[in-house]
């Protein structure tokens, strides 16, 4: 893959990144200033578009440096991620630990040390926030920098909506999603607030638009003239029968570090929120199991019943689903990309400003995905996890 382009949202399938790469000075100077190892040089660049991310190697110690648009998250945000995080960890879980600092820090660090530019790679022309003139973009941004977790990243090179290499790793992912949700219990902070880029959770598909229209201005404005309280079906799900749990909420085997078909280590907890534990069955389904791109180019699903099979067979082998949680899942599918592409679309409208990427969002994977589970093919998923969930 060309190291130069990210993934696409649809005009294309690579794409300019929105984001500066991140220097090697860049990337060692996280490191350093967190982990306190100097010398870290990149063997890798990842190519997904909403952040700039890199592996590198500091003698014997690897890590993975991402930077992130402080507008998307901030310490705070980060915050809530790496406290579920730590939870899981303590209970078994293989989630690499992270440590944070903020570019603005990363700069009064250089300042201050003997060493200035070299140690902590402060240059004098870098890109600001929005890529286009001599200042230093890092006071805008906040980088995580996390220890490399165990197992081979396989994955790494697929895009998000990538089915499973084969059926074994479809049931080793149910496994570990199963233990993840054991473990998750306990976890007791609240929902997050209606950041950039989350996957909620919502009953029903009217009610998530004007949750979001309430406390998303740009989409609000976005959504003012189009007429999508007729464009979008009338989905529901009831969740008032099952118990709330935090979850991880964007799980696909690109987010996961394999040995052989077992998961080794569970990463990128951007999209985790307090939601329920069928929940994470349904974005696992609808990340994995339908050819989304297929559909939008007039091509066939493809779904992809062994691997959801396989799925649920791992996952109730640790975790059996009770009577509502049974119920819920074939309702709760339809609604369960609904949260985060309508944060989608927002991102877009005021981080990157983006709009050409907004329509595609809106468009393609809002609107896309929420007709395509009115077809006949939609409603015999559906049908299909009603029947694995009550096995």
């Amino acid at each position: 893959m060309d190291e130069d382009r990210v993934f696409g949202m649809g005009d294309e399938p690579l794409a300019a990144p929105t984001w500066p790469a991140l220097t090697e000075a860049e990337a060692a100077s996280a490191v350093a200033a967190t982990w306190g190892s100097n010398g870290a040089t990149i063997e890798w660049r990842s190519a997904r578009p909403l952040s700039a991310t890199v592996g590198v190697r500091t003698g014997s110690e690897r890590f993975v440096v991402k930077r992130l648009p402080s507008a998307l998250r901030d310490l705070g945000a980060l915050a809530e991620e790496h406290r579920f995080m730590a939870h899981l960890r303590a209970r078994g879980i293989p989630v690499p630990e992270v440590r944070t600092v903020t570019g603005s820090e990363l700069r009064a660090a250089a300042s201050r040390n003997d060493l200035g530019q070299h140690r902590f790679g402060v240059e004098s022309t870098e890109p600001d926030s929005v890529g286009g003139g001599p200042a230093d973009h890092r006071r805008a941004f906040v980088y995580e920098v996390h220890r490399l977790g165990e197992g081979d990243d396989r994955y790494r090179a697929d895009f998000s909506w990538t089915p499973f290499r084969d059926i074994e790793d479809a049931a080793g992912a149910g496994t570990m999603l199963a233990r993840l949700h054991s473990a998750a219990e306990g976890f007791d902070a609240p929902a997050r607030p209606a950041r950039p880029l989350l996957a909620s959770m919502h009953s029903d598909v009217i009610g998530a638009f004007e949750w979001h229209i309430a406390r998303r201005p740009a989409l609000a404005t976005f959504l003012t003239d189009r007429a999508w309280r007729t464009e979008v079906p009338d989905l529901r799900a009831d969740l008032t029968t099952v118990e709330p749990l935090w979850t991880h909420g964007d799980w696909h085997p690109t987010n996961l570090l394999w040995r052989d078909h077992e998961v080794t280590s569970v990463i990128d907890f951007g999209l985790s929120d307090r939601t329920t534990a069928v929940f994470d069955l349904a974005t696992a389904v609808e990340r994995t199991a339908v050819d989304w791109i297929a559909l939008r180019d007039g091509g066939p699903a493809n779904v992809r019943t062994d691997q959801i099979t396989a799925l649920f067979e791992g996952y109730q082998s640790i975790r059996p689903l009770n009577h509502a949680e049974s119920q819920l899942l074939p309702d709760l599918l339809p609604l369960a990309h609904i949260g985060y592409e309508l944060s989608e679309i927002d991102y877009f409208l005021t981080i990157p400003q983006e709009p050409r990427n907004a329509e595609i969002a809106y468009h393609d994977w809002l609107l896309g995905h929420l007709r395509w589970y009115e077809t006949p093919e939609g409603h015999d998923l559906r049908t299909l996890l009603h029947d694995l969930s009550a096995r």
